[in-house]
This record gives structure tokens, sequence and C-alpha cells, in this order.
């Protein structure tokens, strides 16, 4: 009878407990749960970004009042944005890049759990206040040194820090250099500066680190790594892939004169002939697996992979200037039957527009971050008189900005009168960079540094000209900012 009442008031025990826990759920249910949501991760939490990166994204601890969420996000320097979801996590796309050599603070408050009965309910108590840092890269550039004992050695400047390192030795004449994506490495080419005999062509392909990595702190820098060389074939062109995984480089047998044509190199492994693909000028497409390259009747583009027919073939067209960051649009140029050249915008759904025509040359022709505009190097033919009754002619560079959506041509500034002119547009596109070189004739080429129309270089200055909306829609010319450095072929870090 003893274990009988026992059991019986442990029974009752236990159901009023269960009681009591049934009603507590109750009272949860009904009132819900005020512990306030909170963000569980930010992409860019105290990371150093760059242009590629495009979007970063906030993980909630619950699902979210979406409207709350985004009327409420900010972000300091403003950085304007479209905003997506899935699930619990908000992607946070940049409509373009954010200013090198700034840090930006992003910034939720008041924002609220959504209530389980639907989208635009809110629930319980405003989200856990937030407060977050990233970094951008600094503003950073390369450029070919030509004083003293930094000619012919790459360079890399800080603008941001106003600091200069020398990361290649001075026995290495350095010919030209593309950035690796991440800016960590550059890749160039360069020939030894005490075996450059008159007709001789002996550049071989390097890497170089730059004492800088993603995350923003700095390592060694001028550590320096033979790539290709030049024992067997001369190495000419090349080009590095947006990914920083293939190099292409244009190259000529040297036991074998017939043998010309472009090679492969993909993450350090042996060069793979394209099959002596004849041609000019090449640039690679942002893919990575194919490449523009200027050929006899017009523009082929081929793929990467040995074997293949070419993909596209442009007759229209005489070589291709650039292509846009995403890769579905070029610039490229057309020689006119009057003589005159004009430069066409070209994408990948069939479009082929116009945007400017020269009496001279069409040099050079970059699309800002964005896709939105063209920034051009152009030149126009003018008439002077002469001394003899023969008129003569002489070409005026210029720079120019062309707004894709209303191509109309706008131009920035005059440049001094020389053919071989450099230009890089910051990878945030408020700033470009371009050289002013000034050539001796009596200089033989085969002992000084020359310019790519083979005129020997006996000094060139750096200069600095800042771009936006307002310098862009000002009517007196934007003047540029002479840099203190003296150099050439600058470009800017990505």
């Amino acid at each position: 009878m003893i274990n009988q009442k026992k059991l019986q008031t442990l029974d009752k025990t236990a159901i009023a407990l269960m009681a009591m826990l049934l009603l507590f759920i109750a009272i949860l249910i009904g009132t819900g749960d005020h512990a306030s949501p909170k963000i569980k991760e930010f992409s860019w939490e105290n990371q150093t970004i760059g242009a590629e990166d495009t979007a970063f994204t906030l993980t909630f601890s619950r699902p979210m009042d979406r409207a709350s969420v985004e009327s409420n996000l900010q972000t300091d320097p403003l950085l304007p944005g479209k905003i997506s979801w899935t699930g619990r996590k908000m992607v946070y796309t940049l409509i373009k890049p954010p200013s090198y050599g700034k840090e930006y603070e992003v910034k939720l408050e008041r924002a609220y759990q959504q209530f389980a009965g639907g989208e635009g309910k809110r629930q319980g108590n405003p989200i856990k206040p937030f407060k977050s840092n990233f970094k951008v890269r600094d503003r950073a550039f390369a450029y070919i040194g030509v004083d003293a004992s930094e000619k012919g050695r790459l360079i890399l400047y800080n603008l941001t820090r106003k600091t200069k390192l020398i990361l290649t030795p001075e026995q290495l004449v350095v010919t030209d250099f593309k950035f690796y994506p991440q800016g960590d490495r550059i890749l160039f080419s360069a020939e030894p500066l005490l075996d450059r005999p008159p007709g001789t062509f002996n550049q071989q392909i390097y890497t170089v680190t730059t004492g800088l990595n993603a995350s923003g702190s700095n390592s060694k820098f001028g550590e320096l790594k033979l790539v290709l060389d030049s024992q067997a074939y001369q190495n000419l062109r090349f080009d590095l892939s947006a990914d920083g995984k293939t190099i292409v480089v244009q190259r000529l047998n040297r036991s074998n004169l017939s043998e010309f044509g472009l090679w492969v190199l993909r993450d350090g492994q042996v060069p793979l002939s394209l099959g002596g693909q004849p041609g000019g000028d090449f640039i690679l497409a942002p893919d990575g697996v194919s490449l523009a390259i200027a050929q006899e009747q017009g523009v082929a583009i081929l793929s990467l992979n040995p074997g293949e027919k070419a993909l596209d073939f442009l007759p229209k067209f005489g070589t291709v200037l650039s292509f846009s960051r995403d890769g579905g649009a070029a610039a490229m140029v057309k020689f006119n039957t009057d003589y005159t050249k004009s430069l066409y915008y070209v994408n990948n759904q069939g479009v082929q527009k116009e945007i400017a025509r020269t009496s001279g040359s069409v040099l050079d022709a970059k699309f800002d971050p964005t896709g939105t505009s063209v920034y051009a190097l152009l030149t126009d033919l003018q008439q002077i008189k002469g001394e003899q009754e023969e008129d003569q002619y002489q070409e005026q560079p210029y720079l120019a900005a062309i707004d894709l959506e209303n191509p109309k041509l706008k131009p920035l500034l005059l440049l001094p009168q020389q053919r071989d002119i450099q230009m890089t547009i910051s990878p945030d596109g408020l700033g470009i960079l371009f050289d002013q070189v000034v050539t001796t004739p009596g200089i033989p080429p085969d002992r000084a540094l020359t310019t790519n129309d083979g005129q020997a270089i006996s000094t060139s200055q750096l200069w600095f000209l800042p771009i936006n909306a307002a310098n862009l829609q000002a009517t007196v010319p934007v003047q540029p900012e002479k840099l203190p450095l003296a150099g050439f072929h600058p470009r800017w870090l990505p």
C-alpha cells in the first residue's frame, strides 16, 4: 500500500510539472520570443577588398522583416548597391567599385524579426545594433623608371601612403608587365642589361612579388621567379588572364623563323603551342578561355584549346583595344575607306555601334569599371603650313570620355604631341594615369629604353587626372596633377 501511495504521489507531481511546462510553452507561443535577433556573419568584416569583390553578405540569426533591414542599412561613406535575399542571408551587390584607399563602416539598427504570419509583419525587439568595418586596397600603381639607378626597373608607388618600392634588379630592363588579380605579384618581360647587342631580342618572362597580399598586410617584395626563358624562342607580346591562371605569349622559333604563333602557359605547366595562329596584336578575354587577335582580314576570336577552330571572325574591324570587365563588350577599331578611323562598341548580343570617328588615330580605349563609359586616346590630323609649297600634317593627341548610353564624345584633355602615350584607368574609376615621354633621335635604340615605335626614351613624366561626375560635366577642362615620378608605362594595382 505504501508503494502504491508513493507511485500515485509521483504521478500527480509529474502531471503537475507537465501541466506547468505546457502552460509555459503556451505563454511563450502567445507572447513571442523577446530575445533580439542579430547578425551572425558579415562576409567583409575586417577584410581588405578590391574591385574584384563585388558583393558582401549579412547572415541573420532569424528570418527578418526585409523592408526594415533594407531601409535601415547604412554604409559610411555611401556605397550604392542592390539588395537580394536567400532565406536569412542578405546579399548587397555594389553598383560601382568602392573608392581605393578608404575604410568603410556598415551599420544596421531598428530592423525587426519577421513575424510568423508572413512578410511585412514585425515581431519582438529590434535587432541588436550592428557595426563593422572593411578596408579597400591602397591606391597604388607600377611603372618603369627612366632616371639614374631606376632606369628600366619596375617600380611600385603607393599613392595613398606616398611610398615607393623598386621591385626588379638593375641588371634587368623591363619592357612590359601585367598585375596578377590580387596585386601580390606582377608578370613582366625583361632583357638583361649587359646582354643587349644590336639586333637581338632576348626577352624572358618573370614574376616578382609586390609585398602586398589579399589581406592588405605587407609581405616580402622583389622576389623574382623565371617563368619562360628565351633560349629556343623569342618571346614577343604576352598577356595574363583576369584570374591570373593563364598566360599567353607570342613566340618566334630562333632556328625556324616560319614557326611563329601563340603559346599558352597554365598554372606553371609547360608551354603549349596553339598551332601557329598567325596575327598581330592580341588580348585575352576576361573569361580566360578565349582571345581576340588581329589578322590580315579582320579580328579572330580564338579558343585557348589547341586544335579548336576559331570561335568567331569579325572582318569589319582591324584590332581589339579592350574588353569590359564582365567580357560582354569590347572596344574595336575600324579602318574606313576614306582613311578615317572609327572606334566601335561591340557586344555579345550582336550590337556594333560606332562611338567615335577621327581623321587621325585611335591609340587606345578602355572601359570604366561599370562598363557604362569608354575613355579613349585619340588624335586629330591637323594641317600646318610648311616652308615648302606642300602642306604638312601632324597628329594632335587628346583624351576623351564617351558615355555609352548616349554616345557623345567629350574631350577631356589635350596631350603632348607624341604618338606613344600609355594610359590606365584606376580600378575604382576615379582616376587616369598617363605618361609624357621625351625621345632623343641620336641615341641608339639598342642601348636605351624605347617606345613601342622604337624611339629612344631620354626621360618621361607621369601625370594623374582625377575623373568624377562633376569633372565630366564641367565646361572648363580639369587639369592633371604632375606626379613627382620619372617613368613611363603606368599600370594601376587591381
